[in-house]
């Protein structure tokens, strides 16, 4: 099968047409040297993960770039700190020159300080995720997104099309979107190629880049923390289970977020009001990943398990991120609502076009009376649209501005 391509790849390429370089950072194993060398498949790679890359490139940096001033791919850039600096003088040497580099991490402080600190105007990054499930069929992002990327625009959720099926999705979900096993379509290799990876980000990503970490603590935590995907995270709770710190739940999080694990989504906040919970809630980024963790290996196990609406409105909120990041929306922020009197609403999206409010629901139908707390999100915050993502099969206004979108319209 042929390479397949990113919904990032227009994005990069009008990147790299702009700056100098390129970052792209991303968790392990989702496509980032595929998508660097699809890019430019004719640039010198150097991965430096390699030892011999490694000291190729480290023992005379100032040499490697008198040699090589453009077309090159450095994979986990984050491994060299001295080779920021270095490279901030050979882009200043010739500044108006775009499409010299490109680099990729799979730990975003690391990569992100040494930009902030060397490379700051010089450089556009992306985030890549696994895949997104269009991106697996091989079928074009869906113009849902469109709706959210300019203010004013007045989007007619009527005309969207979709060539994928409620069951294209619900293997997505199921399976998760990391691509070699993706591609395999082989569950036994899933769950071998699952393991592997849970024990190779413990082991060796996480053991190289916290060498001080605890790291049966920390598998415990990756455990309970699958287990609480999608709730609001209490970290004295969570620090009680894995008999530890409260700080050292907060550094856990920090780390799982930071190495694309999992995702942490703030509380929306508005000083008015005061009943609104601020705790943080996240979610395990990839489904599959979050399956394996919990031990979820087929459809029939998925649709029993306590966890299946938190599951699927994880996996729905990954799916819109996705797409949103893959246009180039920029400006754009993910929150989630909850006052202490029960009230939700499961995704708040702050960006170009204003509010935009997201109830997710795993099942085909979704009572009005369910919708109360969205139809007056929508009223106080002057937002253009609610939107209900569930299981139907048809685009549909519930109530005035409210509208149902089937999840394989993501």
């Amino acid at each position: 099968m042929d390479a397949i391509k990113r919904n990032a790849f227009d994005l990069a390429t009008k990147l790299l047409d702009k700056f100098p370089v390129l970052a792209i950072i991303g968790t392990r194993q989702c496509g980032k040297t595929t998508l660097s060398k699809q890019l430019r498949n004719h640039w010198k790679y150097i991965d430096l993960e390699n030892p011999r890359d490694y000291d190729y490139l480290i023992s005379d940096p100032l040499m490697f770039f008198e040699q090589n001033p453009h077309s090159v791919i450095i994979d986990e850039a984050q491994l060299s700190p001295i080779l920021f600096k270095v490279l901030r003088g050979v882009i200043d040497s010739d500044r108006e020159r775009k499409n010299r580099f490109i680099i990729t991490g799979s730990s975003s402080p690391e990569l992100l300080n040494h930009i902030s600190e060397s490379l700051a105007g010089r450089i556009a990054y992306i985030e890549l995720s696994p895949f997104k499930t269009n991106e697996r069929l091989q079928q074009p992002l869906s113009e849902i997104y469109n709706a959210f990327a300019k203010p004013n625009d007045v989007f007619n959720f009527r005309d969207l099309k979709s060539s994928m099926s409620l069951l294209d999705f619900r293997d997505q979900w199921l399976l998760g979107g990391y691509p070699e096993p993706t591609l395999q379509q082989d569950s036994d290799f899933w769950q071998m190629w699952m393991q592997q990876f849970r024990d190779s980000y413990i082991n060796r990503d996480i053991a190289a880049l916290f060498p001080n970490i605890n790291k049966i603590n920390y598998r415990r935590f990756m455990t309970i923390l699958a287990k609480l995907s999608g709730t609001i995270i209490n970290k004295s709770d969570l620090a009680r289970n894995i008999e530890v710190s409260q700080p050292t739940i907060s550094q856990y999080l920090d780390i799982a977020h930071n190495t694309f694990l999992w995702r942490n989504i703030p509380s929306f906040s508005n000083n008015s009001l005061k009943s609104l919970i601020k705790m943080p809630k996240g979610i395990i980024r990839d489904s599959g990943l979050l399956h394996y963790l919990l031990k979820i290996h087929d459809q029939e196990s998925l649709m029993s398990d306590p966890i299946v609406g938190l599951s699927f409105e994880g996996f729905v909120i990954e799916e819109i991120i996705r797409g949103i990041q893959a246009k180039g929306i920029v400006n754009t922020d993910f929150y989630y609502y909850r006052t202490k009197h029960g009230a939700e609403i499961d995704l708040i999206i702050s960006g170009p076009h204003g509010y935009i409010p997201i109830e997710i629901k795993y099942g085909s139908f979704t009572p009005l009376n369910k919708l109360e707390k969205l139809k007056e999100f929508v009223n106080d915050y002057d937002a253009a649209y609610g939107i209900v993502i569930n299981n139907s099969n048809t685009i549909q206004y519930l109530s005035g501005n409210i509208i149902q979108i089937p999840v394989n319209f993501l």
